[in-house]
């Protein structure tokens, strides 16, 4: 049951991951039409700014569940390369219940509180002229935080099985930079 239910939230977390994605097309679209318009037409355009950082930034967030299932996140791999499967996962599954659930949830009810106040007062950006509302761009962050939880229950799922069968339930590729 628990190995169906990994199953069932990293294809859910694969598929968001692909849908989010696919904003990076409009994201060069609109990179590309502000410096066409700037250099070749010597005509900014007034929202551009404000487009590029709010889609990049939806993208960042967004993604960040994605991550978090392929092991993109930053992790410090000095003692723990060493260790076994089990100990790896013990560490694991104390860190998501007692770092990671407590400050993920609580990012969801403060940033959820933000966007519904943005919404409420009908809060528009101050950065350019075009001055768009923010609220659907403040409510990426509980919407992240959603998604991070849901992957997080994965996660730990995969931790607490590694801690006391010794097996990986999926292996993390190790991402050098």
């Amino acid at each position: 049951m628990q190995i169906r239910l990994v199953r069932i939230i990293d294809k859910f977390t694969d598929t968001t991951g692909t849908w989010v994605a696919w904003l990076n097309l409009p994201l060069v679209y609109v990179v590309c039409h502000e410096a066409f318009a700037r250099y070749l037409f010597d005509a900014p355009t007034e929202w551009s700014f404000e487009l590029t950082y709010m889609l990049y930034g939806t993208i960042f967030m967004l993604g960040s569940a994605y991550a978090l299932h392929k092991g993109a996140h930053i992790r410090t791999d000095f003692f723990f390369d060493k260790w076994s499967i089990r100990t790896k996962g013990m560490i694991d599954s104390i860190a998501y219940l007692v770092f990671f659930f407590p400050s993920i949830f609580t990012f969801l009810i403060v940033s959820g509180g933000e966007g519904w106040y943005a919404f409420q007062i009908g809060e528009t950006s101050e950065q350019t002229p075009w001055r768009p509302i923010l609220w659907p761009f403040k409510f990426v962050i509980p919407l992240t935080c959603l998604l991070l939880l849901i992957q997080g229950i994965s996660e730990t799922i995969k931790s607490v099985y590694a801690a006391r069968t010794g097996i990986e339930l999926e292996h993390k590729e190790k991402i050098e930079v």
